[in-house]
């Protein structure tokens, strides 16, 4: 199999959908990476095992039961994949995802890591292109928020003058007796 086909296989759009935000970071679920790399989530968690020193807290962790709970809670119902989920997962970071191909050692482990480190390095080039425009924007709001106060209190001053305007005022000038 050439590193061609193994990218046909995997359409980065897949990759990108199985990252997570758990604990404040990126990571991918053992399951999903086992699906990646073609072997069984036992294997993959059994290999991660006997090599428990290479996979630092930083690299990976294993959910506990509430954030299980919460994080099959964000899919409702309906998704039995997702749902069917009951023994916490083995939660890798991208850099325990890269250590995945030293202990996986396999061509497949390899190539497919590599293409899950290319979607994470774009990732992070997305958010620090878009940081600049987010920030940008809230920049924009607050000048909008503080031009919409200014025109508030232009309608009022506008109502004030359209009221004074409004009530029927006393004429002025010479009146005839008849008139008065």
């Amino acid at each position: 199999m050439t590193k061609t086909d193994i990218q046909l296989m995997v359409p980065n759009e897949v990759i990108m959908n199985k990252i997570y935000l758990i604990r404040g970071k990126k990571v991918m679920l053992d399951r999903d990476l086992a699906v990646l790399y073609e072997v069984e989530t036992k294997r993959l968690k059994e290999q991660v095992r006997r090599n428990k020193d290479r996979f630092p807290e930083d690299f990976m962790f294993e959910l506990t039961k509430e954030e299980l709970f919460e994080w099959r809670q964000q899919f409702g119902t309906s998704n039995k994949e997702i749902m069917g989920l009951r023994i916490p997962p083995f939660a890798f970071s991208e850099h325990g995802i890269v250590m995945l191909a030293s202990v996986l050692n396999s061509e497949r482990a390899i190539q497919v890591n590599i293409q899950i480190v290319r979607v994470f390095t774009k990732m992070r080039e997305l958010i620090l292109t878009h940081k600049d425009l987010l920030l940008k924007m809230d920049q924009l709001d607050s000048r909008v928020a503080s031009q919409d106060q200014k025109i508030a209190l232009i309608f009022k001053y506008l109502k004030k003058f359209i009221d004074v305007h409004d009530k029927p005022r006393k004429e002025v000038g010479f009146k005839r007796k008849e008139e008065q």
